[in-house]
């Protein structure tokens, strides 16, 4: 049984879910083509983002509960923006460019934490809900205009691929929440 029953939202659902497995099919080859020693930390994120598939399916055929998809979804996409974002951010070509990045990943950390740490999270409203798939687009905009100022090489379209990923699987998450909030509004 589907969780949800709108032609709309189950394409905003699957298509998210195939192209966030695309993409990290494509990042898995990219990891087995230039080795592990080079590519292991594009394999631990793409780990977060297999379960965060994993659960946007689960969810998807009312496997999990809301609370638990949200929750552990959450963890997963905050781990995620820890470790790429934080504490091993890319060298980027300008500092300013640096400094962005950084200040939107803290917010966007400050936001998940926020959201997911309310008890009564279906009161969070749809706007709020977007401002956390923005903030994750806006930078994955930044990094992306970051490997286009830097000389082309083979790691070019890996890069372009892998920092869409979290941008997409938010956006999944997002269109999820949304439809729970709305599901709370009508009772």
């Amino acid at each position: 049984m589907l969780r949800f029953k709108t032609k709309g939202k189950i394409f905003d659902v699957v298509v998210t879910a195939v192209a966030a497995t695309f993409s990290v099919g494509t990042m898995l080859y990219a990891v087995s083509h230039f080795g592990l020693k080079e590519s292991w930390p594009e394999l631990v994120l793409n780990l977060f983002y297999i379960a965060c598939i994993v659960m946007m399916w689960l969810y998807f055929f009312n496997r999990l509960k809301p609370d638990q998809f949200n929750y552990w979804c959450s963890v997963c996409i905050g781990v995620t923006v820890m470790l790429r974002d934080v504490l091993f951010a890319p060298p980027l070509a300008y500092y300013s460019l640096h400094l962005m990045c950084m200040v939107l990943s803290v917010a966007l950390l400050i936001l998940l934490t926020y959201f997911y740490s309310r008890k009564n999270w279906q009161s969070y409203t749809k706007r709020n809900l977007w401002i956390i798939c923005v903030i994750d687009m806006v930078i994955a905009a930044l990094y992306n205009l970051d490997i286009y100022i830097e000389p082309i090489n083979e790691y070019t379209p890996y890069l372009l691929t892998e920092i869409w990923i979290r941008p997409t699987i938010t956006y999944g998450l997002v269109a999820c929440f949304v439809s729970e909030t709305s599901a709370q509004d009508m009772h």
